[in-house]
């Protein structure tokens, strides 16, 4: 019999959340789904992009992540070690104005999530296009490891979700 993961408990419990968000309360569109297993180093990865629905300006994404280390520590039952997986939120958004934009966004997510790293947004262009238009991808990433013990706090975690991505909207 296959015993779940922690891995594989939270990815269940992050799918079936966002994806009631989309089937059920109509809240959001998925745009992109990743389930990855990548052999050549024995780590598992899951990703779920989606947007407000009717708001095509601004994508978030829920990355799960468990390297070798992670699956070790728990199928192995290491002592001294934690079983658990890296969070990284990504949101995409399009801007014009890098100084204006980028603090405002930075003001947001830092009032939102009161974060123990600071957000990070890379700047890319398309070289050749007229428009001075950026996509800024902006990443909260987490100086901790999750695992079941934060399950129930999935829903919060998808409800500040949607609001960084109404208060992206309106940047």
């Amino acid at each position: 019999m296959f015993d779940p993961t922690v891995f594989d408990n939270l990815k269940v419990a992050i799918e079936n959340a966002v994806y009631d968000l989309d089937n059920l309360d109509s809240r959001i569109e998925i745009t992109q789904r990743i389930d990855r297993l990548e052999m050549s180093v024995m780590s598992r990865e899951f990703a779920v992009q989606f947007r407000l629905k009717g708001h095509l300006d601004v994508t978030a994404e829920i990355r799960l992540k468990a390297d070798l280390s992670n699956l070790a520590a728990e199928i192995l039952e290491i002592e001294d070690q934690t079983p658990g997986c890296g969070l990284l939120l990504r949101f995409n958004k399009e801007i014009h104005e890098i100084e204006t934009q980028c603090n405002r966004i930075e003001d947001i997510l830092t009032e939102i999530w009161k974060p123990d790293l600071r957000p990070v947004q890379t700047l890319s262009l398309i070289y050749g296009e007229k428009a001075a238009t950026y996509q800024n991808r902006i990443e909260l990433r987490f100086s901790r490891q999750i695992n079941e013990e934060q399950m129930e706090d999935i829903p919060e975690l998808l409800e500040h979700i949607l609001l960084t991505l109404m208060e992206l909207n309106k940047v």
